[in-house]
Protein backbone atom coordinates (compact mmCIF):
# COMPACT_ATOMS: atom_id res chain seq x y z
CA UNK A 1 0.00 0.00 0.00
CA UNK A 2 1.39 3.15 -1.11
CA UNK A 3 1.48 6.13 1.31
CA UNK A 4 -1.24 7.91 -0.30
CA UNK A 5 -3.57 5.11 0.16
CA UNK A 6 -2.33 4.81 3.53
CA UNK A 7 -3.74 7.94 4.78
CA UNK A 8 -6.95 7.77 3.16
CA UNK A 9 -9.84 7.60 5.50
CA UNK A 10 -12.03 4.63 5.43
CA UNK A 11 -14.46 5.60 8.20
CA UNK A 12 -14.82 8.64 9.84
CA UNK A 13 -17.29 8.80 12.82
CA UNK A 14 -17.19 12.67 13.73
CA UNK A 15 -16.01 13.56 17.48
CA UNK A 16 -15.30 10.01 17.94
CA UNK A 17 -12.49 8.51 15.57
CA UNK A 18 -11.13 8.38 12.11
CA UNK A 19 -9.90 4.78 10.64
CA UNK A 20 -7.86 4.81 7.98
CA UNK A 21 -6.85 2.05 5.37
CA UNK A 22 -3.59 1.61 6.71
CA UNK A 23 -5.48 0.54 9.60
CA UNK A 24 -4.22 3.31 12.23
CA UNK A 25 -6.91 5.22 14.36
CA UNK A 26 -7.14 8.99 15.07
CA UNK A 27 -9.24 9.40 18.55
CA UNK A 28 -10.96 12.45 18.16
CA UNK A 29 -11.90 14.98 21.24
CA UNK A 30 -11.48 12.09 23.76
CA UNK A 31 -12.84 12.25 27.27
CA UNK A 32 -10.13 13.45 29.86
CA UNK A 33 -8.34 10.83 32.09
CA UNK A 34 -9.29 11.70 35.56
CA UNK A 35 -7.52 10.32 38.66
CA UNK A 36 -8.61 8.21 41.24
CA UNK A 37 -9.89 10.02 44.75
CA UNK A 38 -12.89 11.31 46.97
CA UNK A 39 -15.70 12.28 44.53
CA UNK A 40 -17.37 15.25 46.58
CA UNK A 41 -20.52 14.89 44.78
CA UNK A 42 -21.32 11.15 45.83
CA UNK A 43 -18.57 10.51 48.99
CA UNK A 44 -17.55 7.46 46.68
CA UNK A 45 -13.65 7.05 47.08
CA UNK A 46 -11.91 5.24 44.03
CA UNK A 47 -8.25 3.50 43.75
CA UNK A 48 -6.66 1.84 40.68
CA UNK A 49 -4.98 -1.73 40.88
CA UNK A 50 -3.00 -3.09 38.33
CA UNK A 51 -3.84 -6.02 37.34
CA UNK A 52 -1.09 -7.40 34.47
CA UNK A 53 1.31 -4.99 34.30
CA UNK A 54 2.77 -6.44 30.57
CA UNK A 55 -0.41 -5.79 29.28
CA UNK A 56 -1.47 -2.71 30.77
CA UNK A 57 -4.48 -4.22 32.16
CA UNK A 58 -5.79 -2.11 34.90
CA UNK A 59 -9.59 -1.74 37.62
CA UNK A 60 -10.33 1.63 39.36
CA UNK A 61 -12.29 0.39 42.21
CA UNK A 62 -15.43 2.79 43.77
CA UNK A 63 -16.85 2.21 47.27
CA UNK A 64 -19.79 4.38 48.78
CA UNK A 65 -19.61 6.13 51.61
CA UNK A 66 -19.78 3.40 54.28
CA UNK A 67 -19.57 6.07 57.52
CA UNK A 68 -22.67 4.96 58.92
CA UNK A 69 -22.34 1.29 58.32
CA UNK A 70 -18.30 0.71 58.07
CA UNK A 71 -19.12 -2.85 58.62
CA UNK A 72 -21.31 -3.38 55.82
CA UNK A 73 -21.18 -6.02 52.74
CA UNK A 74 -21.94 -4.66 49.44
CA UNK A 75 -22.79 -6.60 46.56
CA UNK A 76 -19.83 -6.41 43.93
CA UNK A 77 -20.83 -5.14 40.49
CA UNK A 78 -18.32 -4.88 37.47
CA UNK A 79 -18.68 -2.09 34.66
CA UNK A 80 -17.15 -2.44 30.98
CA UNK A 81 -17.11 0.43 29.39
CA UNK A 82 -18.34 1.40 26.10
CA UNK A 83 -16.94 2.64 22.69
CA UNK A 84 -17.07 -0.06 19.47
CA UNK A 85 -14.29 -1.64 21.41
CA UNK A 86 -11.95 1.34 19.74
CA UNK A 87 -12.71 4.08 22.29
CA UNK A 88 -13.02 5.23 25.87
CA UNK A 89 -11.19 4.40 29.36
CA UNK A 90 -12.79 3.19 32.82
CA UNK A 91 -10.81 6.25 33.67
CA UNK A 92 -12.09 9.28 31.41
CA UNK A 93 -14.09 11.62 32.94
CA UNK A 94 -17.55 10.41 31.08
CA UNK A 95 -17.20 7.01 32.76
CA UNK A 96 -15.46 7.81 36.04
CA UNK A 97 -19.04 10.00 36.87
CA UNK A 98 -21.01 7.16 35.40
CA UNK A 99 -19.84 4.63 37.60
CA UNK A 100 -19.21 7.03 40.56
CA UNK A 101 -22.69 7.84 40.18
CA UNK A 102 -24.11 4.32 39.98
CA UNK A 103 -21.60 3.13 43.48
CA UNK A 104 -23.55 5.43 45.01
CA UNK A 105 -27.19 5.05 44.10
CA UNK A 106 -27.23 1.39 43.87
CA UNK A 107 -24.85 1.19 47.67
CA UNK A 108 -22.56 -1.14 45.14
CA UNK A 109 -18.64 -1.98 45.18
CA UNK A 110 -18.08 -1.38 41.59
CA UNK A 111 -15.06 -2.14 39.32
CA UNK A 112 -14.52 -0.81 36.31
CA UNK A 113 -12.48 -2.36 33.87
CA UNK A 114 -9.70 -0.61 32.02
CA UNK A 115 -9.29 -3.04 29.06
CA UNK A 116 -7.20 -3.24 25.98
CA UNK A 117 -8.33 -1.33 22.92
CA UNK A 118 -8.25 -2.06 18.77
CA UNK A 119 -7.15 -1.98 17.02
CA UNK A 120 -3.74 -1.93 18.40
CA UNK A 121 -5.11 -5.08 20.30
CA UNK A 122 -7.94 -6.71 18.21
CA UNK A 123 -10.37 -8.72 20.13
CA UNK A 124 -10.59 -10.65 21.87
CA UNK A 125 -7.69 -8.69 24.02
CA UNK A 126 -10.82 -6.94 25.14
CA UNK A 127 -12.80 -10.03 26.28
CA UNK A 128 -9.79 -12.15 27.83
CA UNK A 129 -8.82 -8.61 29.86
CA UNK A 130 -12.48 -8.30 30.98
CA UNK A 131 -12.47 -12.30 32.25
CA UNK A 132 -9.18 -11.74 33.60
CA UNK A 133 -10.75 -8.98 35.70
CA UNK A 134 -14.32 -10.79 36.99
CA UNK A 135 -11.79 -13.84 37.85
CA UNK A 136 -9.91 -11.88 39.81
CA UNK A 137 -12.78 -9.79 41.61
CA UNK A 138 -14.20 -12.85 42.55
CA UNK A 139 -11.06 -14.21 44.21
CA UNK A 140 -11.01 -11.20 46.40
CA UNK A 141 -8.12 -10.55 46.17
CA UNK A 142 -8.27 -6.78 46.90
CA UNK A 143 -8.61 -5.66 50.09
CA UNK A 144 -11.46 -3.56 49.63
CA UNK A 145 -13.34 -6.51 48.12
CA UNK A 146 -12.41 -8.71 50.95
CA UNK A 147 -13.51 -6.15 53.33
CA UNK A 148 -16.62 -4.88 52.13
CA UNK A 149 -17.47 -7.06 49.03
CA UNK A 150 -20.27 -9.71 49.51
CA UNK A 151 -19.35 -12.22 46.78
CA UNK A 152 -22.68 -13.61 46.89
CA UNK A 153 -24.41 -10.72 45.10
CA UNK A 154 -21.87 -10.43 41.96
CA UNK A 155 -23.42 -8.43 39.22
CA UNK A 156 -21.80 -7.83 35.80
CA UNK A 157 -22.90 -4.55 34.18
CA UNK A 158 -21.85 -2.52 30.58
CA UNK A 159 -23.30 0.20 28.15
CA UNK A 160 -22.71 -0.71 23.91
CA UNK A 161 -19.43 -2.81 23.50
CA UNK A 162 -19.51 -3.08 27.46
CA UNK A 163 -22.55 -4.44 27.11
CA UNK A 164 -21.57 -7.19 24.40
CA UNK A 165 -18.94 -7.76 27.02
CA UNK A 166 -21.52 -8.63 29.53
CA UNK A 167 -22.85 -11.34 26.90
CA UNK A 168 -19.37 -12.95 26.07
CA UNK A 169 -18.12 -13.11 30.01
CA UNK A 170 -21.69 -14.92 30.88
CA UNK A 171 -21.12 -17.67 28.27
CA UNK A 172 -17.69 -18.42 29.54
CA UNK A 173 -19.05 -18.20 32.83
CA UNK A 174 -21.64 -20.89 31.47
CA UNK A 175 -19.13 -22.70 29.90
CA UNK A 176 -16.57 -22.86 32.56
CA UNK A 177 -18.97 -23.99 35.27
CA UNK A 178 -19.68 -26.61 32.31
CA UNK A 179 -15.83 -28.05 32.90
CA UNK A 180 -16.01 -27.05 36.83
CA UNK A 181 -12.78 -24.20 36.50
CA UNK A 182 -14.49 -22.48 39.37
CA UNK A 183 -16.16 -19.87 37.57
CA UNK A 184 -17.68 -17.12 39.22
CA UNK A 185 -21.33 -17.03 39.90
CA UNK A 186 -23.20 -13.94 38.33
CA UNK A 187 -26.22 -13.02 40.21
CA UNK A 188 -27.06 -10.54 37.67
CA UNK A 189 -26.47 -9.00 34.46
CA UNK A 190 -27.17 -5.06 33.41
CA UNK A 191 -26.95 -4.94 29.27
CA UNK A 192 -27.25 -1.22 28.83
CA UNK A 193 -28.24 -0.41 25.17
CA UNK A 194 -26.11 -3.43 23.87
CA UNK A 195 -23.72 -3.44 21.01
CA UNK A 196 -24.63 -6.66 18.68
CA UNK A 197 -24.83 -6.89 15.14
CA UNK A 198 -25.64 -8.86 12.09
CA UNK A 199 -24.81 -9.18 8.40
CA UNK A 200 -28.57 -8.84 7.74
CA UNK A 201 -30.91 -6.24 9.35
CA UNK A 202 -33.39 -8.11 11.25
CA UNK A 203 -37.15 -6.49 11.61
CA UNK A 204 -37.05 -2.83 12.42
CA UNK A 205 -33.64 -2.19 12.48
CA UNK A 206 -32.02 0.31 9.67
CA UNK A 207 -30.14 -1.18 7.32
CA UNK A 208 -27.36 1.93 7.47
CA UNK A 209 -27.28 0.49 11.42
CA UNK A 210 -26.20 -2.69 10.26
CA UNK A 211 -23.52 -1.41 7.68
CA UNK A 212 -21.93 0.52 10.01
CA UNK A 213 -21.61 -1.54 13.46
CA UNK A 214 -20.27 -4.50 10.88
CA UNK A 215 -17.98 -2.35 9.38
CA UNK A 216 -16.95 -1.25 12.73
CA UNK A 217 -16.64 -4.79 14.47
CA UNK A 218 -14.48 -5.67 11.56
CA UNK A 219 -11.76 -3.15 12.95
CA UNK A 220 -12.17 -4.09 16.30
CA UNK A 221 -12.09 -8.36 14.91
CA UNK A 222 -10.39 -8.48 11.45
CA UNK A 223 -10.97 -11.90 10.23
CA UNK A 224 -13.74 -12.37 12.67
CA UNK A 225 -15.21 -16.52 11.57
CA UNK A 226 -18.84 -15.22 10.17
CA UNK A 227 -18.26 -11.17 9.91
CA UNK A 228 -20.72 -9.66 11.89
CA UNK A 229 -22.69 -13.10 12.45
CA UNK A 230 -19.70 -13.89 14.92
CA UNK A 231 -21.85 -15.09 17.63
CA UNK A 232 -19.93 -12.64 19.79
CA UNK A 233 -21.30 -10.05 18.32
CA UNK A 234 -24.46 -11.67 16.62
CA UNK A 235 -25.51 -14.26 19.65
CA UNK A 236 -29.15 -14.76 17.72
CA UNK A 237 -27.20 -15.73 14.14
CA UNK A 238 -27.37 -19.48 13.09
CA UNK A 239 -25.04 -21.50 14.33
CA UNK A 240 -24.54 -19.50 18.07
CA UNK A 241 -24.74 -20.68 21.27
CA UNK A 242 -27.25 -21.48 23.39
CA UNK A 243 -28.70 -18.74 25.43
CA UNK A 244 -30.32 -21.32 27.60
CA UNK A 245 -26.69 -21.83 29.84
CA UNK A 246 -25.75 -17.76 30.01
CA UNK A 247 -24.17 -17.84 33.29
CA UNK A 248 -26.53 -15.89 35.46
CA UNK A 249 -29.66 -15.95 37.44
CA UNK A 250 -31.33 -12.56 36.48
CA UNK A 251 -30.87 -10.33 33.55
CA UNK A 252 -32.14 -6.41 32.63
CA UNK A 253 -32.02 -5.75 29.18
CA UNK A 254 -32.30 -1.97 28.25
CA UNK A 255 -32.65 0.09 25.20
CA UNK A 256 -32.99 3.90 24.31
CA UNK A 257 -36.10 3.31 21.34
CA UNK A 258 -34.96 5.72 19.17
CA UNK A 259 -31.57 4.06 18.98
CA UNK A 260 -30.85 2.17 15.70
CA UNK A 261 -30.27 -0.63 18.12
CA UNK A 262 -33.14 -1.06 19.43
CA UNK A 263 -34.75 -3.08 17.59
CA UNK A 264 -32.02 -5.56 18.35
CA UNK A 265 -31.45 -5.23 21.74
CA UNK A 266 -35.01 -6.07 22.05
CA UNK A 267 -34.87 -9.04 19.97
CA UNK A 268 -31.84 -10.39 22.45
CA UNK A 269 -34.30 -10.00 25.37
CA UNK A 270 -36.77 -12.12 23.71
CA UNK A 271 -34.46 -14.92 22.84
CA UNK A 272 -33.39 -14.51 25.92
CA UNK A 273 -37.13 -15.11 27.56
CA UNK A 274 -38.48 -17.51 24.83
CA UNK A 275 -35.32 -20.00 26.03
CA UNK A 276 -34.96 -22.46 28.47
CA UNK A 277 -32.45 -20.70 30.14
CA UNK A 278 -34.13 -20.77 33.73
CA UNK A 279 -33.31 -17.11 34.92
CA UNK A 280 -35.93 -13.85 34.77
CA UNK A 281 -35.18 -11.31 32.00
CA UNK A 282 -36.41 -7.62 32.12
CA UNK A 283 -36.49 -5.08 29.88
CA UNK A 284 -36.35 -1.41 30.32
CA UNK A 285 -37.12 0.95 27.24
CA UNK A 286 -36.53 4.78 27.31
CA UNK A 287 -38.71 6.41 24.95
CA UNK A 288 -37.72 9.34 22.51
CA UNK A 289 -33.82 8.52 23.43
CA UNK A 290 -31.05 7.22 21.75
CA UNK A 291 -27.59 5.03 22.44
CA UNK A 292 -26.24 5.77 25.84
CA UNK A 293 -28.03 8.75 26.10
CA UNK A 294 -27.58 8.41 30.14
CA UNK A 295 -24.18 9.25 29.98
CA UNK A 296 -24.34 12.29 27.93
CA UNK A 297 -27.42 13.82 29.83
CA UNK A 298 -27.00 11.76 33.21
CA UNK A 299 -29.55 14.71 34.83
CA UNK A 300 -32.40 14.08 32.27
CA UNK A 301 -35.82 12.49 33.78
CA UNK A 302 -35.32 9.41 31.49
CA UNK A 303 -31.95 8.91 32.93
CA UNK A 304 -32.89 8.94 36.27
CA UNK A 305 -35.44 6.78 35.32
CA UNK A 306 -32.95 4.28 33.99
CA UNK A 307 -30.80 4.81 37.16
CA UNK A 308 -33.90 3.69 39.51
CA UNK A 309 -34.45 0.82 37.20
CA UNK A 310 -30.80 -0.40 37.92
CA UNK A 311 -30.88 0.29 41.12
CA UNK A 312 -33.97 -1.79 41.90
CA UNK A 313 -33.18 -4.29 39.48
CA UNK A 314 -29.79 -4.88 41.83
CA UNK A 315 -31.97 -4.74 44.92
CA UNK A 316 -33.86 -7.52 43.55
CA UNK A 317 -36.92 -6.05 42.26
Amino acid sequence: MDADAADTVAFDAPGYFRFYKSGKIERLNPSPILPAGVDESTGVTSKDVILDADTGLTVRLYLPNLQEKPSAKLPVLLYFHGGSFLIGSAKDATYHAYVNALAAAAGVLAVSVDYRLAPEHPLPAAYDDSWVALRWAASAQDDWIAEHGDLSRLFLAGDSAGANIVHDMLMRAAAGSDDDDGSPRVEGAILLHPWFCGSTPIEREPPAVTMVTGMLWSYACPGAAGGADDPRMNPLAPGAPALDKLGCVRMLVTAGLEDGLAARNRAYHDAVAGSSWSGNAAWHGSDGEGHVFFLQKPGCENANQLMDRIVAFIAGA
